[in-house]
């Protein structure tokens, strides 16, 4: 099965008979149809980690994680997730036969929490988590304790965390090298706590193009942690109060591994990023009308980063640009139906029907 074990070389060293294994990794590099040319580049692609068996790139992370269980003889896992996270950690701990107990973040959208549920996952979720950044760090704090006292990894898909199941994100920048060979890329990655920039950073410095690849951190208004910090050359990222935006996925008020992004972004000549929800929101929409890309808000925030470079022209129109769909529209429903004003759809007479189709001819 070609999956992220692919490039094993630079993975966690985890014996064949431990690998969880569910065809993850190896996702489509597609060069866009029309918005590459409405915005003048000559090649944009797209990375479908939505195409990922549990609908996002989390699934390379659950991988190895899960994988690192099974070999030491684990039977209980316990994490933290806004939702993508927690649903392949699941899927990879059913597939494993391990207990799977996840704290999510207050509000986490429904269809993620659902999916998480059906794969038989314990599911609380916490008053002002992953929103309150003391309440966050409270529950981060309380969770290591519990997880140390009873040798249990504690699986929050960041470097701070988990830097071995991490890896796996990794082979997201080797995947992109590899069909890109030497072209000057220039990836645009959204950004929360900052765990798949700093992957995708280390992954083109490790096995990648770094001569030739520029990565970029793009973050919503609400959540602006790491990418003002950049774009200002400050050393050091930065807490939000509070996490306002209403892009799910992206609302970590804490700098995790915001730091190291900082220098890793500035050391392949990327920038920072900063977008409005209502410019998100529009991409994810251009992207499925425009594209046949159905995203979820997270994965359209790297398109806005990059509408916005080339506004300040930031980006060679000539240069391959990578912008990461880094999960499935599925995943967050409210979203749609709260930010697009789609028809209703209810029962025709079969005579009205006829009369409408005949409308398009």
């Amino acid at each position: 099965m070609n999956t992220i074990w692919k490039y094993e070389r630079f993975l966690p060293q985890v014996a064949e008979p431990y690998r969880v294994l569910l065809g993850e990794g190896q996702t489509p590099l597609v060069k866009s149809k029309s918005i590459g040319k409405a915005l003048g580049i000559n090649n944009l692609y797209f990375k479908l980690e939505n195409l990922n068996p549990t609908g996002s790139y989390k699934d390379r992370f659950a991988s190895i994680l899960v994988s690192e269980m099974v070999a030491r003889g684990q039977k209980v896992c316990i994490a933290t997730s806004s939702g993508n996270t927690g649903a392949a950690l699941a899927a990879y701990c059913a597939a494993a036969g391990i207990i799977c107990i996840i704290v999510v973040v207050d509000g986490a959208p429904l269809p993620k929490v659902k999916q998480m549920q059906l794969y038989g996952a314990h599911i609380l979720m916490v008053k002002g988590f992953g929103k309150d950044p003391e309440v966050t760090a409270r529950i981060f704090d309380e969770l290591e304790t519990i997880s140390k006292a009873q040798g249990l990894p504690l699986p929050i898909s960041g470097y701070r965390y988990c830097p071995s199941a991490m890896q796996g994100v990794q082979t997201i920048g080797y995947e992109i090298a590899e069909e890109l060979g030497d072209k000057n890329c220039h990836i645009f990655s959204p950004a929360g706590g900052g765990g798949l920039t700093l992957a995708v950073t280390k992954g083109v410095l490790t096995g990648g193009n770094s001569a030739t690849t520029k990565v970029s951190c793009v973050q919503p208004e609400g959540n602006d942690t790491i990418a003002s910090a950049i774009r200002e050359l400050r050393a050091h990222a930065n807490a939000v109060k509070y996490s306002t935006t209403a892009v799910s996925g992206l609302q970590v008020a804490n700098v995790l591994d915001g730091d190291a992004v900082v220098g890793n972004v500035r050391l392949l000549g990327g920038n920072g990023y900063v977008v409005a929800d209502e410019a998100v929101f529009g991409w994810q929409k251009a992207l499925a009308r425009q594209e046949g890309i159905f995203c979820e808000p997270a994965a359209a925030v790297a398109l806005s980063g990059l509408s916005l470079a080339l506004k300040r022209q930031e980006v060679d129109q000539d240069d391959a640009v990578v912008c990461l769909i880094t999960g499935s529209g599925f995943k967050d429903m409210l979203s749609v139906e709260n930010n697009f004003s789609l028809a209703a759809v209810s029962p025709l007479d079969e005579k009205v029907a006829i009369e409408s189709i005949l409308k398009f001819l």
